[in-house]
């Protein structure tokens, strides 16, 4: 499933490595300074950075979904900018238009191209299922080609990259859905839930107090974030726990003889290749930020619900017997065998 990793012991990637422990120890230090809580959320987001993918964040109003993409750019060095979408959103108004400039010495005329938000490192996308097709199609181009086009001309987006896309589970009136070509672009499907009652109390003394929580400060640069999706990919998985990953997939889908009598039951359509490929390549990142230099059966599974959550598509027989598709995922996850490591 995976190339053969090109990982080596030198002295050159013990220094990488100590680099990238200490630069994820401080940006969490940085993170937390902000936003209370939340830490799986918060993992989830480092593990899109450092894999290279997107995020979808599903929450209620109010959960500091704004809040926790802007501090997180901040700690990172990168620059950050939001789009509230809304439904009379024009895709130029997303990637940037043409221009007719004039020289008023010569008169002439020449079109030049102004960059919209998407030219920036984390793009947060707010309620990105509050506009149209032909605008969210803008979007999937940079988020798939790391590229918009404009009258025909294609202007490459400076890496890092990344979309950190909201939506509301509520106020579906007036909303388009994303496409299914469009969901399986984000690596995550994170749910950001309300806080427990004492982390609620703390959000409220921090920030209603007469001093104001701490500044966020940057400790790594884009370079730094490139540098460190190259070492992940580095990191060894083995043929074994690559199989569970492709078995766990393949479970999803109803026609594969590896689907159990709940996929059969309640699913319509299961995950694609891409699905198995994420869960490998963030399975690799999530073993390197909890200090490990080879891939477990722990990270696969831990990461296979907000990996495959919006890509398995239940039927009306699961929404009658109010069975959601994490019911079905844990039950594929309880009855798959994992492989001995």
């Amino acid at each position: 499933m995976s190339a053969p990793s090109t990982f080596q012991d030198t002295a050159e990637t013990r220094v990488q490595i100590e680099k990238f422990h200490s630069s994820i120890t401080r940006i969490t230090e940085q993170v937390r300074k902000i936003i209370v809580g939340q830490d799986e959320v918060v993992e989830h987001l480092l593990l899109t950075l450092l894999v290279g993918g997107h995020c979808l964040i599903t929450g209620m109003p109010g959960t500091a979904k704004t809040l926790l993409v802007r501090t997180l750019a901040t700690a990172l060095g990168l620059t950050f900018k939001r789009i509230q979408f809304t439904p009379d959103l024009m895709p130029t108004d997303v990637t940037g238009t043409d221009i007719i400039e004039e020289d008023v010495t010569t008169g002439h005329r020449t079109w030049t191209f102004i960059q919209g938000p998407l030219f920036t490192n984390v793009l947060l996308a707010d309620e990105v299922n509050r506009t149209p097709p032909k605008t969210q199609a803008a979007l999937l181009e940079a988020m798939q080609e790391k590229s918009v086009t404009v009258r025909g001309n294609t202007y490459m987006l400076k890496p890092p990259f990344f979309v950190l896309a909201t939506q509301n589970p509520i106020e579906l009136e007036g909303t388009y859905p994303l496409p299914e070509a469009q969901l399986d672009r984000f690596l995550f499907n994170v749910v950001l839930d309300y806080l427990g009652p004492e982390e609620e109390m703390r959000v409220v003394n921090r920030f209603t107090g007469g001093t104001p929580p701490d500044e966020v400060v940057a400790v790594t640069t884009a370079e730094d974030i490139v540098a460190f999706q190259k070492l992940v990919r580095q990191v060894p998985i083995s043929e074994q726990i690559n199989r569970y990953a492709v078995e766990l997939v393949r479970a999803t889908r109803p026609a594969d003889p590896l689907a159990i009598e709940w996929v059969k039951k309640y699913v319509n359509y299961g995950a694609s290749v891409r699905a198995t490929m994420f869960i490998a390549t963030a399975a690799k990142a999530r073993a390197l930020m909890n200090g490990r230099y080879h891939v477990t059966v722990e990270d696969v599974q831990k990461l296979s619900l907000p990996i495959l959550r919006h890509r398995v598509l239940t039927n009306f027989y699961a929404e009658s017997d109010k069975i959601t598709v994490d019911d079905v995922l844990r039950k594929i996850l309880e009855e798959r065998p994992a492989p001995r490591e």
